[in-house]
């Protein structure tokens, strides 16, 4: 198992292993471990959670869905976390506390709650569900995900344009009559 998910867990409903909901607490940031990517949620209580999902599925086909890395548009639903985590792990991620401070517990269940059934603009690098998750935790949308993703766009496209340039210089230098 890898460093990022050593303190992950498996959703179960086998009644011989330990509650894993017994160490959430509201307002927890809950990360899911998709195949391709990390889906982010707001713990809510009671085993329920809110977070965003494609507009044109429903619930149970957005859970896992790839096509909502790619949608422009999200719902926000209050959903069963066991039935948003499948068969995928999860863990408690509050990952941005040491530099940021979470607002009260009863100011993000109150502002998840007003949001439950809104359709929102949902973009992978500016608005995806971690951005909709830390705003709700601490009042500023965050996502160390979409910050890595610019990053390596960035540094494919300065790859490029620097190939680019080389191959426009040494194209001009064979073209020289001397």
């Amino acid at each position: 198992m890898d460093k990022q998910q050593q303190n992950s867990v498996m959703a179960s409903n086998d009644p011989d292993l330990p509650d894993p909901l017994a160490d959430l607490q509201p307002g927890d940031l809950i990360e899911i471990f998709r195949p391709a990517y990390q889906h982010w949620a707001l713990y809510l209580g009671d085993g329920y959670i809110i977070n965003l999902t494609p507009v044109d599925e429903g619930p149970v086909a957005a859970m896992s869905s790839v096509k909502s890395v790619f949608s422009r548009k999200a719902v926000v639903r209050m959903q069963l976390l066991k039935e948003v985590v499948g068969s995928d792990s999860y863990r408690v991620n509050n990952k941005y506390d040491h530099n940021h401070t979470p607002l009260p517990i009863c100011e993000i269940i109150q502002r998840a709650q007003v949001l439950i059934g809104q359709e929102v603009s949902y973009d992978l690098l500016g608005s995806n569900c971690e951005h909709f998750v830390t705003l709700l935790r601490y009042g500023e949308g965050v996502s160390e995900q979409a910050t890595r993703a610019i990053g390596a766009i960035s540094l494919v496209t300065a790859a490029a344009s620097a190939f680019s340039v080389l191959g426009l210089i040494n194209t001009r230098s064979r073209n020289r009559p001397f």
